[in-house]
């Protein structure tokens, strides 16, 4: 399978001068752990994700005053559609991330999220079988 496969099309974006508060917010109701921030002015685009956000509430920022271009990653690490989802997924190891933008002719064409490899990975074959089962404490 490839990332083509796997990737959602439907992707948030925000801008750099948009509050976490507000991309919280966005990412909430669209139920995505990330937002792609496109900046006219950056060489390509970052990502904000969820761990972004709660390193900020963590620190105790105000989420309505801070704003995303502070608090985006712009060292971005890009997938190409045709990667294999073993390539995506050994790059999202490599990095310690869980979302990669999927980028086409310099155009943002999607995003893969761990959960999607892992949807993939399961539907691609895995059976009750092959799945791990829980088991009931003795008493």
């Amino acid at each position: 399978m490839q990332v083509r496969d796997g990737m959602s099309t439907v992707v948030l974006t925000v801008g750099p001068g948009h509050s976490l508060r507000d991309a919280a917010r966005q990412m909430s109701e669209k139920r995505v752990g990330a937002a792609v921030v496109l900046d006219p002015d950056a060489p390509g685009p970052g990502i904000l994700t969820e761990r972004d956000i709660l390193d900020a509430v963590g620190a105790g920022q105000d989420l309505a005053e801070e704003r995303v271009g502070t608090h985006l990653t712009t060292d971005v690490v890009y997938a190409q559609p045709d990667w294999s989802l073993e390539e995506a997924a050994a790059a999202m190891v490599r990095g310690g991330f869980r979302h990669l933008i999927v980028m086409k002719d310099g155009d943002v064409c999607g995003i893969l999220s761990v959960r999607d490899v892992v949807r993939c990975w399961t539907d691609d074959g895995a059976t009750s079988d092959m799945l791990p089962r829980a088991t009931a404490a003795a008493g």
